[in-house]
C-alpha cells in the first residue's frame, strides 16, 4: 500500500511541475498577480509530493520488500541498516528520484525564502524549476521507475553493490547531488533575469547564496568521492580522471568561476554577460555528468546504469534546456551591457583572470574526458586519455591560479595601487619562497612538483592571513576588528586557505610517495619509509553479508610501536565480488597505508604498503574549503538580498 501511495504522489508531483511551468510564467507576463502567486504554493506541494514519494521508496527498503524490483536488485535482507537506507540511491532509478527530490528542495527554498524577489522575477524562477522539475519526472516516469513490481516476489534480493557499501560513499551521492542540482537554482535565475530583460546587481545578490551552497555542497561531495577511492580501492590514489570523478569537478569548477563572476555583478555591475553565460553552463555540465553515469557511453566503476534508451532522453533534456538558455541569452545579448568600468589593475580584472582560468581548466578536462568517444564514434579508434595528459595539461592552470589568486583579493575595486598590495604582501611571498627552498633542499634527485606545490600552499594561506588581518586597520583595537568582520571575509579567508592546505597535500603525495609491494610471511618484518611493519596473523572473519580475509600488522618505529592495522580482502558472496579494505594509520604529517592481497603459491602473502606524506591535507583543505562556504552563506549580506526590499518595485535597468 505504501509503494502504491509512492508511485502515486510521483504521478501528482509530475503534473503539479507541469503546472508550475505553465501558470506561473503567463502570470508573470500577463501581469496577473493570481497566477504569478500561484508558484509558491505549487512549489512546496511538488517537495512534498516528491518527498512523501521518497520516504516510500526508503520505506521498501528499510522493510526489505523484496515485492520491489528494485529492492531486489540492490538490497539484502542481511545488509546493515546503514546500507539498506543508502541502497535507496545507490542505484540508477533511486539515485534520479533523489535527484528529482532535491530539484524541489531548491524550489521550495526559493519559494519559503525569496519574499523580497519582485514577484514577476520570482514567478519565472519558480516556474524554470518546475520545468526543470517536470523533465526529469517524466524521465523516471517513463523510463526509471522505481516502483515496478515483481511477478514473483522472491525470497531474498541480489545485494547491493559492495563497493558502495562504505560510510564515505553511503554520504557521498546526497552532497554531490546538492552540488549537482543546486545549480539548477543559478540557470532558473539567470533564464528568469533574460526573460525580464533587467540584469543588475540585485540580481547578484539573490543569486549567489544558490551559487555559494552548490559550489560548498560539491567541495563536500566530491571530497567524500576522493577520501572513499583512496582508502576503499585499494590503491592509494586520490583522484583518477575517471570520467565520472571529471562529470563532478567541471561543474565545480565552474561553479566556482560563477561565484566569482556574481561578486562583481553585485558590486560594480560589470560581466554580466558572462555571470549569465557562466550560470547556463554551470547547469549543463551537471546534467552532463548524469549523461555520462546513466547512457552507458563511457564505462566506470561510478555509472549507475548502461542503457542507451535512458542516454538518449537525458541527451534530449541537456539539449533542451541548453537550446532555451543560450537561444535566450542570444537574443538578450543588448540588454546586459556593463555599466562599471575598471582599470587594468583593479579586483575586477583579477577576477576576469580567474574565471578564465577556471574556464579554461574546464573546458580541458571536458575534452580530456569525451575525446575517447568522439574518436570511437567518428574515427572509429579507440583512445583512452589518462592523469598523465591531464596533469600535464590541467596543472598549470592551476599553477597561475594559485599566484595570482592572493593579489587579487587584496586589490581594491574599480582602480588599485599594484604595489602597495604587494608590500602588504612580501612577509607572505618571503614565507613561501622559503618553504620552497626548504623542501627543494630536503629531497634530492626529484621532480619539482613538491617544492612547487608547497610554495603555492605556503602562498595561498599567507595571502589569506594577510588579507584577513588587513582589514583591521593600521592601528587600534586590531583583534577585536578582527572578530567584528563580517563572516563573509572569513569565509573568503578560509577558503582560500583550504585551496592551499589541499594544494599541500596534493603536491607532496604526489612527489614524495613511497611504494612498496612484496610477499610477506607470517611473523615476518619489513621496513618502508623508515617504519616496520609485522605481518602477526592472518585470520578469516565472518561478516554479516561478506567473508574477510584479515591480516594484523604491527606498525613500529624506533623500535616502539605505534598502532596495530587490519587490512582485509573481503568477498560478498551474494553479489560474488571481492573488495578491498585497506589499514591506514592517519597522522599530521603523514599515512601508513597497507593492502593485504591474494595467498602466493611459495607460501606468504603479497602485501602492498605506502607511506604518503600530508595525505589528510587533501581532504582537510576540502573541509576548509567548504567550511568557507558554509561561513559566507551564513552571513547575512548573503543569506538574505539585503537592499531588495529598495529595489523590489523596480531594479535597476541593465540597458
Amino acid at each position: 500500500m505504501i509503494t502504491e501511495l509512492g508511485h502515486f504522489a510521483l504521478i501528482l508531483a509530475f503534473f503539479v511541475a507541469c503546472f508550475q511551468a505553465i501558470v506561473p510564467l503567463v502570470g508573470a507576463h500577463k501581469r496577473w498577480p493570481g497566477w504569478m502567486s500561484a508558484a509558491e504554493p505549487a512549489a512546496i506541494l511538488q517537495f512534498l509530493l516528491t518527498a512523501g514519494s521518497f520516504l516510500a521508496l526508503m520505506w521498501a527498503f528499510v522493510t526489505s520488500d523484496f515485492s520491489l524490483q528494485l529492492v531486489v536488485q540492490n538490497s539484502h535482507s542481511l545488509k546493515p541498516m546503514l546500507y539498506k537506507i543508502t541502497g535507496v540511491w545507490g542505484n540508477h532509478e533511486g539515485s534520479m528520484l533523489l535527484w528529482v527530490l532535491i530539484v524541489t528542495l531548491f524550489g521550495f527554498f526559493a519559494a519559503w525564502f525569496g519574499q523580497e524577489l519582485p514577484p514577476t522575477l520570482k514567478a519565472r524562477v519558480l516556474a524554470v524549476q518546475g520545468m526543470i522539475g517536470a523533465a526529469f519526472f517524466a524521465f523516471i516516469l517513463f523510463t526509471s521507475n522505481p516502483f515496478l513490481r515483481m511477478a514473483v516476489p522472491p525470497f531474498d534480493g541480489q545485494d547491493l553493490n559492495p563497493l558502495l557499501q562504505d560510510p564515505g560513499l553511503a554520504f557521498h551521492p546526497p552532497f554531490l547531488y546538492l552540488g549537482y542540482v543546486g545549480l539548477s537554482m543559478t540557470f532558473s535565475f539567470a533564464v528568469a533575469a533574460l526573460i525580464e530583460g533587467r540584469v543588475d546587481a540585485a540580481w547578484g545578490r539573490w543569486v549567489r547564496p544558490y551559487t555559494l551552497a552548490a559550489w560548498m555542497f560539491l567541495t563536500i561531495g566530491i571530497g567524500l568521492g576522493s577520501w572513499w577511492a583512496y582508502y576503499e580501492l585499494g590503491w592509494g590514489g586520490f583522484w583518477f580522471w575517471d570520467p565520472v570523478e571529471n562529470a563532478s569537478f567541471m561543474p565545480w569548477l565552474i561553479a566556482a568561476a560563477l561565484l566569482h563572476s556574481a561578486v562583481v555583478v553585485e558590486k560594480r555591475e560589470s560581466l554580466k554577460s558572462w555571470t549569465i553565460l557562466l550560470a547556463i553552463i554551470a547547469f549543463g555540465f551537471s546534467m552532463i555528468g548524469a549523461f555520462i553515469t546513466r547512457s552507458g557511453v563511457i564505462t566506470s566503476v561510478h555509472a549507475f546504469a548502461s542503457d542507451p534508451e535512458r542516454g538518449v532522453f537525458l541527451l534530449m533534456i541537456l539539449a533542451g534546456f541548453m537550446m532555451l538558455g543560450l537561444t535566450l541569452f542570444a537574443a538578450r545579448a543588448n540588454v546586459m551591457q556593463s555599466k562599471g568600468v575598471f582599470g587594468l589593475v583593479s579586483r575586477e580584472s583579477v577576477l576576469v583572470v580567474n574565471n578564465l582560468l577556471l574556464g579554461v581548466a574546464a573546458f580541458v578536462v571536458f575534452v580530456g574526458t569525451i575525446w575517447p568517444l568522439i574518436a570511437e564514434m567518428f574515427f572509429d579508434r579507440k583512445l583512452s586519455v589518462g592523469a598523465p595528459f591531464f596533469n600535464m595539461a590541467f596543472t598549470p592552470f592551476m599553477i597561475v591560479l594559485g599566484l595570482v589568486l592572493p593579489v587579487g583579493a587584496m586589490l581594491s575595486w574599480k582602480r588599485a595601487q599594484m604595489g602597495r598590495v604587494l608590500r602588504k604582501l612580501a612577509p607572505a611571498f618571503v614565507l613561501a619562497l622559503a618553504v620552497g627552498a626548504l623542501a627543494w633542499a630536503m629531497q634530492t634527485g626529484r621532480s619539482a612538483v613538491g617544492p612547487v606545490g608547497l610554495f603555492l600552499a605556503a602562498w595561498l594561506i599567507g595571502g589569506a592571513i594577510t588579507d584577513i588581518w588587513s582589514r583591521t586597520g593600521r592601528s587600534g583595537d586590531k583583534l577585536g576588528r578582527l572578530r567584528r568582520l563580517p563572516r563573509g571575509d572569513w569565509g573568503k579567508t578560509v577558503a582560500h586557505a583550504g585551496l592551499g592546505v589541499t594544494m599541500a597535500g596534493v603536491a607532496a603525495m604526489t612527489a614524495w610517495q613511497v611504494e612498496d609491494i612484496r610477499v610477506v610471511q607470517e611473523g615476518e618484518s619489513f621496513e618502508v619509509a623508515g617504519f616496520t611493519l609485522t605481518l602477526d596473523d592472518v585470520r578469516r572473519v565472518e561478516g554479516p553479508n561478506y567473508r574477510s580475509t584479515t591480516g594484523d600488522f604491527t606498525l613500529a618505529k624506533d623500535g616502539s610501536e605505534i598502532a596495530s592495522m587490519h587490512p582485509e580482502k573481503r568477498v560478498y558472496p551474494v553479489a560474488g565480488m571481492p573488495t578491498t579494505e585497506a589499514a591506514l594509520d592517519n597522522g599530521f604529517l603523514r599515512d601508513v597505508y597497507v593492502v593485504i592481497g591474494d595467498p602466493q603459491s611459495g607460501g606468504g602473502w603479497a602485501v602492498r604498503t605506502y607511506y604518503k606524506p600530508l595525505a589528510n591535507w587533501i581532504w582537510g583543505g576540502a573541509i576548509l574549503m567548504a567550511l568557507g562556504g558554509a561561513l559566507s552563506l551564513s552571513d547575512r549580506r548573503y543569506r538574505v538580498a539585503a537592499g531588495a526590499r529598495r529595489t523590489k518595485a523596480q531594479g535597476v535597468p541593465a540597458e
